[in-house]
């Protein structure tokens, strides 16, 4: 349930800053950009999130010194609070430093656009990568929920740092790590690279000697360098692999695009996936194991597909019209009867039946519909 209602969060929080980008500064909305963001931190990210939770738990109940035993709450939450926010900085800093780890953590720095949606953008692996930064705190004794509720804190405080409406904060400036100074740390620039690791608070940063303010004479250049320019999930996340691996990789052309959707209609469809994503964590505890895979499933080639409709390829529209409208049909039959779900698979549908019609309508047309 918490966790349901903390996505929830999110995406309410990602929508109204797209609201004020949209109707109050006048910008457009990158949607392409925004449909990557949430398809990509998605189902099978959380599902190996919950992996290294695991591996946690399991540590500290067999492996652990139990430090802290004798500790009252409120220390062992203060001292869990500073040793968490250490151990990321050191996280992120190696995840920049060093190839196997960058070859994760790289999916989230080629967002091009920065806004809250890019605090969702995230490697499937992040989560794996994570393990053996933080099971130090489970061999020292952090009780389990105090873990998993300071990472919960800390991981809001890193979504917040990613919205595009805040410019300076005041004197949090000197304390936390701010929207002002995660921006530099995604910029591409030479002034800003490997600049400002910390989560939550600057004076990591500070102490080791990698803090960089914004330089008002220096605009940010988001994006990474080397970035292939794709919307399939299953390369972006997999491409930096076969880099370090030394293997040929896919190529990208323009001539391969068949069909172009408007951004906005990709936008839906990936709201869509992020409702079945609430659903999922609402109700898992009370979900037999087949109807978690089988709604897994459904979700994660959703997320696929939408990749591939982005692109505008043929497979793309297969499989989501597979996603959408078969295999949401053979659940609803097979499993239960759960109005919410029925609702988003609906609209999904609806969804499935009006991107199909209009693809078919138009591409013999040769037209665009951006």
């Amino acid at each position: 349930m918490n966790l349901a209602i903390g996505n929830a969060l999110l995406l309410l929080l990602v929508i109204i800053e797209l609201v004020v980008l949209k109707y109050h500064r006048k910008e457009n909305i990158p949607w392409r950009d925004i449909v990557f963001n949430l398809n990509s931190g998605h189902i099978l990210m959380w599902i190996l999130r919950g992996s290294e939770l695991a591996v946690f738990y399991f540590i500290l109940h067999n492996y652990s010194f139990y430090l802290l035993d004798n500790w009252s709450f409120m220390s062992i939450w203060i001292f869990t609070f500073l040793a968490w926010d250490f151990c990321f900085y050191w996280l992120h800093r190696l995840h920049h430093k060093v190839k196997l780890f960058w070859m994760v953590h790289v999916v989230h720095h080629e967002g091009k656009e920065y806004n809250l949606s890019l605090g969702i953008r995230n490697s499937w692996y992040s989560s794996i990568t994570s393990i053996p930064f933080f099971i130090i705190l489970a061999f020292i004794g952090v009780p389990f929920e105090i873990f998993v509720s300071i990472s919960a804190l800390h991981y809001f405080v890193q979504f917040y740092n990613h919205n595009s409406l805040v410019k300076k904060s005041g004197f949090l400036e000197k304390i936390m790590i701010t929207p002002a100074h995660h921006r530099v740390h995604h910029g591409m620039n030479t002034d800003y690279l490997d600049k400002n690791f910390g989560g939550t608070l600057v004076f990591w940063d500070k102490i080791f000697g990698t803090f960089q303010a914004e330089k008002k004479e220096v605009p940010i250049i988001y994006g990474t360098s080397d970035h292939i320019n794709t919307n399939n999930l299953f390369w972006a996340n997999n491409i930096p692999v076969l880099k370090i691996l030394g293997m040929s990789m896919p190529k990208f052309k323009e001539k391969d695009v068949l069909y172009k959707i408007r951004g906005s209609v990709l936008g839906i469809a990936a709201f869509l996936l992020f409702a079945l994503l609430l659903s999922y964590t609402l109700y898992e505890n009370v979900w037999t194991n087949s109807i978690k895979v089988f709604l897994f499933g459904i979700i994660f080639l959703g997320t696929l597909a939408i990749g591939g409709v982005s692109e505008g390829r043929n497979w793309g529209l297969v499989l989501w019209a597979i996603t959408g409208i078969i295999l949401p049909l053979v659940f609803v039959i097979t499993t239960l009867n759960n109005w919410l779900l029925n609702a988003v698979f609906l609209l999904l549908f609806l969804h499935v039946l009006y991107t199909c019609f209009t693809v078919l309508i138009h591409k013999n047309n040769n037209k665009n519909f951006l």
